[in-house]
């Protein structure tokens, strides 16, 4: 399904558009996708709901792509920078595709190892055919890379009563995070991942399109009451960002390294392979020019993606990558690749529409995240 667009390519549209048409949406392109931005509730209610109780979010423009065959986990562990070797079945993990060439980022995102034939792949929805295509252009013979971007849905349920809201629809709650489970719903078969984008205990669930409606219409009816607000990508912008989760185009791209976006943690660097290695050693050794910091306003500036960032009047360091305004600590907050030189812990000039607002580089999240409590 897509919507007309008059001014370029027909986006694509979630399976359960019509939901949040009913819901009053209002929606936004991304990655090629029209999806809920947000809802009459507001970007800060969708946002607090998720910190305070619980909220779901339609995510179903997210990449799925199946690497499948004999030795298929072994082909992406000698592509993707991240080690899978440090995980069993059933788990999850965040990984990288890196240009093998400058060792800039391709993509962020997540592997799901079923087993040592089966790996799921879930990338962010403008990168999936780029990273599919550099997927199949080196596969071994008997593996194949399958793209299944428009087959299936995403729904994330986030927040502190996300358990009590899957179990009363009958899904499996309370595994590891990073990990996922094979169950069913209404006879169609729904994996229940312990991740999410917000910083807060939750679950994404990966469905087929054609139960995903009903998906959504349980979980709805399930959460009601405990408060559970349908959430737009305004405010999974500002839960991600008050965690300093990078976005792939913004904070992280081609142009940046995993050294660089201080990703190193997801790189398995005694791999014997993966694309980028040497380079990446190589700058990891001599140490990167800059890194990806967090910023929280001294006054009342709010920072926004592009504003010039300066040591002194005179001094331009950088630009702003990410910036919104924080719900949660109800200031302005933003992410940037700051020179390495600038003392982690100074303070900065944001160009805030012309006047130059204080900043405090901090090492985010700029919030305590609760995601990995039992």
């Amino acid at each position: 399904m897509s919507d007309t667009t008059t001014d370029g390519p027909a986006l694509l549209r979630s399976p359960i558009h019509d939901r949040h048409e009913a819901l009053g949406a209002k929606f936004a392109e991304f990655g090629g996708w029209s999806m809920p931005l947000e809802y009459p509730s507001g970007t800060v209610k969708e946002h607090t709901a998720v910190r305070e109780s619980v909220g779901i979010f339609d995510v179903s423009h997210l990449g799925k792509a199946m690497v499948v065959g004999p030795g298929a986990a072994a082909y992406v562990n000698a592509t993707l920078t991240n080690d899978l070797g440090r995980i069993a079945p059933g788990k999850a993990q965040y990984t990288l595709c890196c240009d093998d060439e400058t060792g800039g980022i391709v993509d962020d995102l997540i592997a799901y190892f079923h087993d040592d034939d089966h790996v799921l792949l879930v990338p962010n929805a403008a990168n999936t055919a780029e990273v599919v295509r550099r997927l199949q252009a080196t596969a071994p013979e008997g593996v194949k890379v399958v793209d299944h971007h428009r087959d299936y849905a995403v729904l994330a349920v986030q927040g502190t009563k996300s358990d009590e809201v899957l179990a009363k629809v009958g899904l499996p709650v309370g595994h590891d995070y990073m990990s996922f489970v094979e169950a069913e719903f209404s006879g169609s078969g729904v994996v229940v991942c312990r991740t999410g984008y917000t910083g807060e205990r939750g679950y994404e669930l990966i469905a087929s399109n054609d139960v995903a409606g009903e998906l959504w219409d349980a979980l709805m009816a399930a959460g009601e009451e405990f408060g559970m607000l349908a959430c737009g990508l305004g405010s999974r912008d500002t839960l991600r960002t008050e965690m300093g989760y990078p976005l792939h185009g913004q904070d992280i791209s081609l142009d940046v390294t995993p050294n660089q976006g201080r990703l190193g943690w997801a790189v398995g660097w005694t791999k014997e392979s993966f694309w980028g290695r040497d380079v990446l050693l190589a700058e990891k050794e001599e140490g990167p020019k800059r890194l990806l910091r967090g910023l929280v306003a001294v006054g009342r500036g709010i920072p926004r993606p592009g504003m010039r960032v300066s040591l002194t009047h005179d001094v331009p360091l950088c630009e702003i990558t990410s910036g919104t305004f924080s719900p949660t600590l109800r200031k302005g907050i933003g992410l940037a690749l700051v020179p390495t030189f600038v003392n982690p812990e100074a303070e900065v000039g944001v160009d805030v529409r012309g006047r130059r607002e204080i900043f405090q580089l901090v090492k985010p999240p700029f919030v305590d995240p609760s995601v990995r409590e039992a």
